[in-house]
Formats: structure tokens, C-alpha cells, sequence
């Protein structure tokens, strides 16, 4: 009888133990982990929580300019980083560029660079420090945007927030509620130390401390002047406005790396665009009759404001054209997003072209090159479309309007249009009546999106607790999850290092001020169910649940793995995440298996003296080849120094052009992307209410 109970309870625990579609993998462990709390759990003690002060540092000299790095910052990738943390830092590289003029680039074996490893913690040293290698930590649970971020801007010369000489004016720090021992954390700096750059305090930095920092039990260490701000301080979503006009002036900053245009068309001259030829016109407009009846930039919430451009098909005839196009860009070669919102109340046969018109010796009147047909699908609202773009020399960007051959009563209107070096994300899925989502949804409740297609052929959706998970209300939560899909039988399972990044969009007009919030997953094929019998990511097929679709059709869902803290609903009503009872997330999913790789080092002969020499030797070059070096004429040097030009050309760039050529190879895998009920890459998606909810 006993042995039977045994029996029972072992196969109890087995199904308790196996993945479904409702298996849930945390990656935040059910916390809202801030730098500081890492680094307390890690056991470490730095200045301000995440400093790393070197004892032959001098506070006063973070002002000079001999502390400021290079507006492009070499950098190197140690092999201790976690895969995830690997991708969240190419990414907040992205962001450094798109914003500001700062840029990165693999080390080629400059005197001074930044070396970024898997440490105890986050954390790192202010400025330039000019010890050749300068470290800084991305640890366990630091792989957030953010984070990442926040670590960057230290390395680039700046304090924490509350650390200004005038910070008393704007918070007041309550020293009994501090832990003991840890009350220098707290200190300001006067103006010899610290700059503020002619910038007002900030309460919404991503370099400022939140209110219950080093604190003893519940109650804040750091109390805002102003009450509204208490929820405000602390933020890890991104850069805000003013950590951008800082870094920019510190920096000499006139534009940003990635960043080309931006236009919500409210001046007159609508941003130097201008007609081009066809028989009907592009119209500045704040309403139309058939809609919008609003521009998206401003909602009718500004008097005299709120514009956006119009082409009409109701008054055009069969087969007329209208062409706006933008003023002449000078792009990076290259990938180019257009990122535009769209309102749309054409019939189902007029048609918006997005075209370039580039222009060369051969083409003094441009060639046009077409992108994108538009045309059909969601009517009647304002709709995020993203549309990859590739120009390699001067060129314009146009707007196309056709009517059609059937009776139209409305046409297509652009607001909110922004151009940047880079590649768009993958999916848009629009959530619509999201206050009313949030009113009716209970905590763990959860809304599934439609199902995407990667490039790669991956299926995939994701699920979001608005009102939090059962365990931690009042947070909305994101979980990444394998589906069922067309391509399944060709993939690679265990699924291997494809990166989820889950964005949800701060609908700012300029893209520069946007604060994006970020959260990245990557599947590690080796990761297992917690008894260790199946592997995480493999086939929803084996590992997932079925799930059946109101037509009776029917698919499998795969285990999710996400945070159950993704915003705080205090933070998520803080912007633009919910704009006129709309929100829109961005997904994309990547291959990033080529981080698996060891960052190419330098060339030894690139080093110019002994000491570089045996920076190299830190990360594992041969101690031969510094004893070697020792030996080298000064003649030989000479003749290595020709050399150098070319190999560090080939060295420097051979890591970037290999993820580009993976890139390249994986979007060329012959997948289907065109099934009934998956959206394909650049696609975009609405939802309505009803909308089903599922509890975990």
C-alpha cells in the first residue's frame, strides 16, 4: 500500500513538473530589481552603490576634459557576459547613437577602451579613466536597458542625480531612515566636482536614485519637494530629455549618430517637403471630415495645434496621383526605418507607395526605388507602420497617394513620421480601449497577441498581465512564448540563442525623446524544466499546450519566459505608453548566435608600447607575444606600423561584418511567412475588445 502511495506521488510530481503553455519562467525572480539591489544582494560596497573609485582617482578631475572619452568609444565584450546581457548591450548601443553623438565600435587596440564583463554586479568607474582597460559590470539581473544605460553614462563622466550641489532644493534626504554604514552614498558634490551643465534638477534621469534606496525597511531614504515626483525618481525605462541635452553638451553633440529626421508637420513648411509632380496634391490638414478628426502628435489636446498631411481620394479621380516628398538626406549607407503612423480611409483599391528617390551621375532627376504598397486593412485609425528603407547616397523619401478605380470616400493621412540609421523592428501589435482593459482585467488575467513569424521562421506571441500576475499586482507583466508554426519541421530545437526584445512604445512624436520600455529574453537551448527532463525552448509541439482558436483551428504554445515587474502602472500613466486609449508594443526576434564567439582581439603587433602590450595579455593573448614584442627593432616597427593600417581594418571590422552576414543568411531562409493567422515580419496587427482573457 505505502509503495503505491510512493508511486502516485511520483508520477503526481512528474505532471506538476512537466511544461505546458502555462509554465512561466521569471526572469526578475519576482522582483523589481534596481542596480542597487543587485549589487546589495552581490555584497558589494562601491561608492554610490554602483561606483567603481579607484584609489588613485580624484573626484576633481572628472571635470576635465582629459576624462572624456572619444565621441566613438572603443569597447570589447569579455566572454564571461551572459548571452542575454551580450544583445541588451548592443542594443543600448543602438540607443546611445539614435540620440546622441556618441557612438561604439569594436576595440582595434586604442590605448584606452571599455572592456565589459559578467562582474558580481552592475557597476563601473566614472569617465576616462586612462588606465587602458577600463571595466565595467553587466551581472546577473543588470541585462536591462536601462541598466545598461545608466552603467554607460557613468563611464562617460556623469554622477548620480541626487549627487548635484543643489540637490537640497529639490529632495530632502532622511538620514534615519538610511541603513548604517552606508550614508556616504548619499553625499553631494559642489560644482569643482560635478557639473550640471547648466541643466535643471532632474527628477525623471535615469541616473537618479529611487526613493528607498539603502533604506531601513519600507520607508524612502529620498523625499521629493514636490510630492508627484516621489514616483517619478528611480526610473530604469531609458534616457530621459534632460540626461540627452547633458550628455550632448558634455560631448559637443550637434546631431546624433543614427538619428536623420523627424516631422509631425506642424510648421508651415512641413518640414521642407514639397509636391512632387501628379495630378493631385499632399494637404496640410487638423481635421478631415471622413477622419481623422485629429492629428496622433497632439490628440485636439493643443489649441492652434495639430497637424498632419492629407491626400485625398474622395476628390481626386480614377488613377490621379499625388507625390510628397521629403527634403534631400545624406543617410549612412545602408539600413535605414521609417517609422510613420497612418490613418487610413481609402477604399480598398487606392494605394499609398512609399518609394526612395536616389540620385547619382547617371540619375541627375533621381530613380525611384519602390518599398512599400499600402493599400486595404485597418480603416479608420491611426495605425504605427515600420518600413525598412536602404539608401546608399543622396536621396529623397516619397509619398505616393493613388486612387483608385472604385468610389472612395476618404483618402490616407501621415503624422508622426521618423527616419533613423537602423533596422526596424519586426511586429507592431496595437492594443486598443487599453483604459478599459485595465479597468475589466483582474490580476492574472492575461492577453495573448496574435501569433508572429521571425525571419528566421520562428512562431511566437506574447502574453501580458495588464493588471499584474496573481503574485504581484499592480505591475503589467510580459512573457515571451514559442508557438506551433508552418516552419517547425525545418527549425532548430531546442530553439538556439534567438533574442525576444518586447517594447512598449512611448508615443512621442521625435523618436529621440521617446523612453521606450525594454524588456529582452533569449532562448538558451540548454535551459531545462525545473525536474531537468525537457529541454525549455523545445518544439511547442512537445513541450506546449494546445491551444484552439474561435474558427477551430488549432495550434500548441510553448513555456513563456518573461518579468512579472515590466512597468509599474505608476510609471506606465508617467508618458505616452497609453495615448487616446491606445498602446502599442514592438516585437522582434533575433538570432544573436554569433555573440557566441570570442570578440576578435587586436592584432599584438597594433600595440605601440610594452604596456598596451600587456592589456592584450589581460584578455588571454599569448605572454609570448608580449616577450616577443620586447625584442622588435625599431625598424621592424616601422615596417609593422604600414601594415597595421590594413590589418586593423580587416580585425576591427570582421566581427561587425560577420553578425551583418548571419543577419543577411537568416533572412534568406526559405520560410513560409504568409499562413492564415500569422502576421509576418513588418506587419502589423490591432486588437479589439472583446478581447479573450486567459487565467495562468
Amino acid at each position: 500500500m505505502a509503495l503505491r502511495w510512493m508511486l502516485l506521488f511520483f508520477v503526481l510530481g512528474l505532471a506538476a513538473a512537466k511544461l505546458t503553455g502555462d509554465t512561466e519562467t521569471d526572469v526578475d525572480e519576482g522582483h523589481d530589481w534596481d542596480i542597487f539591489n543587485i549589487n546589495e544582494v552581490a555584497g558589494l560596497d562601491l561608492l554610490e552603490g554602483d561606483i567603481d573609485l579607484e584609489e588613485t582617482f580624484n573626484r576633481n578631475s572628472i571635470i576635465g576634459d582629459k576624462y572624456r572619452w572619444p565621441t566613438t568609444i572603443p569597447y570589447y565584450l569579455e566572454d564571461s557576459l551572459e548571452m542575454n546581457a551580450k544583445g541588451v548591450i548592443l542594443k543600448a548601443f543602438d540607443q546611445y547613437r539614435l540620440k546622441t553623438c556618441i557612438d561604439f565600435t569594436p576595440w582595434k587596440g586604442e590605448e584606452n577602451y571599455i572592456s565589459v564583463f559578467k562582474g558580481s554586479g552592475c557597476f563601473s568607474s566614472v569617465g576616462n579613466q586612462r588606465v587602458g582597460k577600463q571595466r565595467l559590470s553587466i551581472g546577473k539581473n543588470c541585462d536591462r536597458l536601462g541598466t545598461v544605460e545608466h552603467e554607460f553614462l557613468h563611464a562617460l563622466g556623469f554622477w548620480h542625480e541626487q549627487s548635484r550641489a543643489d540637490r537640497d532644493d529639490y529632495v530632502t534626504i532622511m538620514w534615519d531612515r538610511i541603513e548604517p554604514g552606508k550614508e556616504h552614498n548619499f553625499k553631494k558634490y559642489d560644482d569643482a566636482v560635478s557639473s550640471a551643465l547648466g541643466v535643471a534638477y532632474d527628477y525623471g534621469s535615469v541616473m537618479h536614485y529611487k526613493k528607498t534606496s539603502f533604506n531601513i525597511g519600507s520607508e524612502p531614504t529620498i523625499v521629493t519637494k514636490i510630492p508627484h515626483f516621489m514616483d517619478v525618481i528611480g526610473q530604469r525605462m531609458g534616457f530621459s530629455a534632460s540626461d540627452l541635452t547633458k550628455l550632448n553638451r558634455l560631448y559637443n553633440c550637434t546631431k546624433s549618430s543614427n538619428f536623420v529626421d523627424s516631422c509631425d508637420f506642424e510648421e508651415e513648411n512641413i518640414c521642407g517637403m514639397i509636391q512632387g509632380p501628379g495630378n493631385s496634391k499632399w494637404e496640410q490638414r487638423s481635421s478631415v471630415s471622413g477622419g481623422p478628426q485629429t492629428d496622433f502628435s497632439n490628440m485636439g489636446q493643443c489649441k492652434g495645434k495639430g497637424y498632419f498631411m492629407h491626400f485625398s481620394t474622395a476628390s481626386a479621380e480614377p488613377g490621379d496621383r499625388g507625390f510628397l516628398e521629403s527634403r534631400l538626406f545624406y543617410p549612412k549607407p545602408g539600413a535605414q526605418c521609417l517609422q510613420l503612423f497612418l490613418y487610413n480611409t481609402g477604399a480598398d483599391d487606392d494605394v499609398l507607395n512609399i518609394w526612395v528617390r536616389e540620385y547619382d551621375k547617371a540619375n541627375p532627376s533621381g530613380k525611384l526605388k519602390l518599398f512599400k504598397s499600402i493599400s486595404g486593412g485597418v480603416m479608420g485609425s491611426w495605425e504605427l507602420q515600420n518600413i525598412n528603407l536602404n539608401m546608399t547616397q543622396k536621396a529623397r523619401v516619397v509619398f505616393e497617394g493613388v486612387r483608385g478605380s472604385g468610389p472612395s470616400k476618404g483618402g490616407f493621412s501621415l503624422d508622426d513620421i521618423n527616419l533613423s540609421s537602423t533596422k526596424c523592428p519586426q511586429h507592431v501589435w496595437h492594443i486598443r480601449n487599453i483604459t478599459r482593459l485595465l479597468a475589466t482585467t483582474p490580476a492574472g488575467g492575461k492577453l495573448y497577441s496574435p501569433r508572429f513569424l521571425s525571419p528566421a521562421g520562428y512562431s511566437f506571441q506574447v502574453g501580458v498581465y495588464l493588471n499584474g500576475t496573481s503574485d504581484s499586482p499592480g505591475n503589467m507583466a510580459t512573457y515571451f512564448h514559442l508557438t506551433s508554426g508552418p516552419n517547425d519541421h525545418k527549425l532548430k530545437w531546442p530553439c538556439p540563442w534567438q533574442q525576444a526584445t518586447m517594447a512598449l512604445i512611448d508615443q512621442q512624436s521625435d523618436i529621440r525623446q521617446q523612453m521606450n520600455m525594454h524588456r529582452m529574453v533569449t532562448t538558451d537551448p540548454d535551459k531545462k524544466s525545473s525536474d531537468g527532463t525537457e529541454y525549455f525552448w523545445d518544439n511547442p509541439r512537445k513541450v506546449g499546450s494546445k491551444v484552439t482558436v474561435s474558427d477551430g483551428s488549432y495550434y500548441y504554445r510553448g513555456p513563456g519566459s518573461g518579468t512579472s515587474a515590466f512597468i509599474t502602472h505608476s510609471r506606465l500613466k508617467s508618458r505616452n505608453y497609453m495615448k487616446q486609449d491606445d498602446a502599442f508594443f514592438l516585437f522582434s526576434l533575433e538570432d544573436i548566435s554569433d555573440l557566441l564567439l570570442s570578440q576578435p582581439l587586436p592584432s599584438p603587433a597594433v600595440h605601440a608600447d610594452t604596456g598596451l602590450m600587456m592589456k592584450a595579455a589581460d584578455h588571454g593573448a599569448p605572454q609570448g607575444a608580449a616577450d616577443n614584442f620586447m625584442l622588435v627593432t625599431a625598424l621592424a616597427g616601422s615596417v609593422a606600423a604600414v601594415m597595421i593600417v590594413v590589418s586593423m581594418a580587416i580585425v576591427g571590422n570582421a566581427w561587425r561584418i560577420r553578425r551583418r552576414r548571419r543577419q543577411q543568411e537568416s533572412d534568406k531562409v526559405a520560410i513560409i511567412q504568409d499562413m492564415p493567422g500569422f502576421i509576418e515580419a513588418n506587419e502589423h496587427q490591432t486588437i479589439d475588445l472583446p478581447s479573450p482573457l486567459t487565467a495562468p
